[in-house]
């Protein structure tokens, strides 16, 4: 694998060599969603040039982080179960990454499998068992999550269907997680859209998914 060497012999020093690269642990992150094409990758990560989206997925799967895999007649990218460790790694580092967001700049946009990764990441599952089971439907640009919540279980999937509240999603949504901006707040001002369903469960959902900045 081309990865730069540190020259020293160290656990996080290997790590880095294997991860560390530009892009690598945003790849992994949108893996850790799902099995990905390349093209799904690229719109996921609509900055990356297409060599180095190549390059780092050549990378990755020399060092046993991921595969290539059939898939309908089609070759996806999946993570191994050595790269599925990387799980904590990434939640861990997106708690921590998320108490220095700040605003959101103009040019930024918020991906599905961003959102899903940081709704795993702020999700309490002892403030959830205490309540009723939920199913939200966020619509993220062109595309839709829906997010069921099941007393401490939590399952974030694509698509479209039934929920009791549904509503838009853009960078802005971190502030609501954020207790930032109240979930009442949120949806006069504009920042979230109130598609169909209870407007009142925002605030449940405001509640269940919290990480304060």
């Amino acid at each position: 694998m081309a990865a730069r060497d540190y020259g020293q012999h160290c656990g996080v020093t290997r790590a880095l060599e294997l991860v560390g690269e530009r892009w690598a642990l945003l790849i992994v992150r949108d893996l850790l969603v799902g099995p990905r094409r390349y093209g799904e990758l690229a719109a996921g990560l609509p900055r990356i040039p297409s060599n180095v989206l190549a390059t780092r997925l050549k990378e990755l799967q020399e060092a046993g982080v991921l595969r290539r895999a059939p898939r309908s007649r089609v070759i996806v990218y999946e993570l191994t179960p050595y790269g599925r460790e990387l799980e904590p790694v990434v939640l861990a580092m997106g708690a921590w990454g998320f108490r220095a967001l700040g605003e959101p700049r103009d040019e930024q946009v918020l991906t599905p499998d961003a959102l899903t990764m940081t709704l795993r990441t702020t999700f309490r599952p002892e403030v959830a068992a205490a309540l009723p089971a939920t199913a939200y439907a966020a619509r993220v640009g062109h595309a839709g999550l829906l997010i069921h919540v099941h007393g401490p279980s939590l399952a974030v999937t694509r698509g479209d269907g039934d929920a009791d509240l549904a509503f838009t999603a853009g960078p802005g949504i971190h502030r609501v997680i954020a207790g930032e901006l109240a979930p009442d707040d949120a949806i006069t001002s504009g920042a979230v859209e109130v598609l169909h369903g209870r407007a009142d469960l925002f605030g449940r959902f405001a509640a269940t998914f919290h990480l304060a900045a």
